[in-house]
């Protein structure tokens, strides 16, 4: 039977059993009915918190995880291949064999995240992490460090999509692209400093001891983590229904923030871990997203390699983890300002557009030339172009997925799964024979980069076309039941493009 148009309005808005035991509908129409300085006093005094609270260490998380998978590609530059006897290809396969064991983690890690308090799960992986990343230092063959480096994957694969699924639980959409640029800067500030951490271990510490000065960095590296994990587990906020350090009031709001953004607040119970893969898959569009993150981390592939394509200005590898920093400084303030605007005019394709587009121009100069100055101008733009739009595209993905809460996180989790596979044969795209010019790399990277901005564009036609039928259905109030549409709860919301 045909629904009354008051019978339509009350279900768009009614969500069970969040706040102090208040009917969503009643919680909806008491925040609804405020005024909007009031709006904005509540939304400036919570994201406060929340932003002191939760970026900071997330940020600084993100930091040490890149450093403890990166530092191998510092080690290189000194006498990790020698020592451990690797010949010809064989840094590639012990760089691309800690995706396989990230890959092999990812879903139900990120399942769980739903079940398991965030600060407890994140906290425990980076104290395991942080150690098997300190034990690398006793690695004695390649065969050593090829396992260690499986299980260092293996327990990092909760972090990244564990955060940015957190992150979505608090931010609403236009708030989560420069959040996830603050938090994704943790890549760029650890590529600055790890190349500054490397140059002071690496030149200062070599021999101490009798240890080899790479075994050091892994040591030092690997230490800070743990230290930094304890902390995490113990002070790392959880979700706004359970946040002690906000009053009763800011947790009600935080949660209805998401229910007026997206039509549903968090509930991790609301649908069951067994019916999460299917809901996403069930979406045609994770499919476009999928390849669209598998794309762009493949169009990144150059950051494992940074400083040994950095070496080819022909500096020596002191000199050359020092020249890296500006690079990644520059990349990290880009990324701020592009997810900011990103976020101020709800857009996300064409800034992903136009920055896969600079990254295109930066691989065309670093393969067609050998002059010093050009290279390095080159050199920024690469990360400029491609790390700021992957950090679009992750927010991109988490406002396209909002509710319910274990779908977004499924998604967030299958995506990365998928698209982090790019890093496992992406490693050999540059081989150090190729140099100085990097002429397969570097082209094969410039069309990828174009293949990137046209994925984006066709998923900015599939969501105004979804826009456009939801303008139709609220016209005639009429609820959409399309597999697609079954999270859509409140009116006026629109699928950003």
């Amino acid at each position: 039977m045909a629904k009354s148009v008051e019978e339509q309005i009350e279900y768009k808005v009614t969500v069970e059993n969040i706040g102090q035991g208040l009917r969503g509908d009643a919680l909806y129409q008491a925040y609804a009915s405020k005024g909007p300085e009031w709006h904005q006093k509540m939304t400036r005094t919570l994201l406060l918190k929340v932003d002191l609270h939760l970026l900071p260490f997330l940020v600084l998380m993100y930091l040490l995880n890149f450093l403890d998978r990166n530092n191998l590609s510092q080690a290189r530059l000194v006498s990790l291949e020698k020592d451990l006897d690797m010949k010809g290809t064989d840094f590639n396969p012990a760089t691309s064999i800690l995706f396989v064991g990230y890959l092999l983690m990812q879903l139900p890690s990120n399942i769980l995240l739903t079940r398991i308090r965030p600060s407890r799960l994140l906290g425990i992986a980076m104290a395991i992490w942080g150690i098997i990343s300190a034990c690398q230092a006793a690695t004695q063959s390649f065969t050593g460090l090829i396992i260690s480096r499986f299980f260092l994957g293996f327990v990092e694969a909760p972090f990244f999509p564990g955060a940015v699924m957190l992150m979505s639980s608090w931010y609403t959409r236009q708030e989560l692209s420069h959040r996830i640029a603050w938090f994704y800067a943790g890549s760029s500030l650890a590529n600055a400093f790890g190349g500054l951490i490397g140059a002071g271990v690496l030149g200062n510490l070599d021999g101490t001891h009798g240890v080899a000065g790479w075994r050091w960095l892994f040591i030092i590296e690997g230490c800070i983590t743990v230290g930094v994990s304890i902390l995490a587990a113990i002070f790392l906020p959880n979700y706004p229904a359970t946040t002690s350090w906000l009053k009763d009031e800011e947790q009600a709001y935080a949660q209805w923030r998401l229910m007026n953004d997206t039509g549903e607040a968090d509930n991790a119970s609301s649908s069951s871990i067994r019916e999460a893969p299917a809901m996403v898959f069930a979406d045609r569009r994770i499919y476009l997203f999928i390849l669209l993150q598998h794309l762009s981390l493949l169009s990144q592939n150059f950051q494992y390699f940074f400083p040994t394509i950095v070496q080819t200005l022909g500096y020596g590898s002191i000199e050359t983890l020092l020249i890296t920093a500006p690079v990644w400084i520059t990349t990290f303030l880009v990324s701020l300002f592009v997810t900011w605007t990103s976020g101020k005019t709800n857009d996300r394709s064409l800034h992903i557009i136009c920055l896969m587009l600079v990254s295109v121009v930066g691989c065309v100069i670093a393969t067609v030339t050998t002059n010093t100055g050009a290279k390095f101008f080159a050199m920024f733009l690469m990360p400029m172009g491609a790390v700021s739009a992957y950090q679009i595209i992750l927010a991109w993905l988490a406002n396209s997925f909002p509710r319910p809460l274990v779908k977004r996180s499924a998604a967030i989790a299958i995506a990365n799964m998928f698209g982090n596979t790019a890093s496992i044969y992406g490693s050999y795209m540059w081989p150090s024979s190729s140099g100085p010019r990097y002429i397969p790399g570097g082209s094969a990277t410039a069309v990828i980069a174009l293949l990137v901005a046209l994925l984006a564009l066709i998923i900015r036609i599939v969501h105004t076309k979804m826009n456009k039928r939801l303008d139709e259905a609220e016209s005639s109030l009429d609820i959409p039941t399309g597999s697609n549409m079954l999270e859509i709860r409140a009116t006026g919301f629109r699928y950003i493009l």
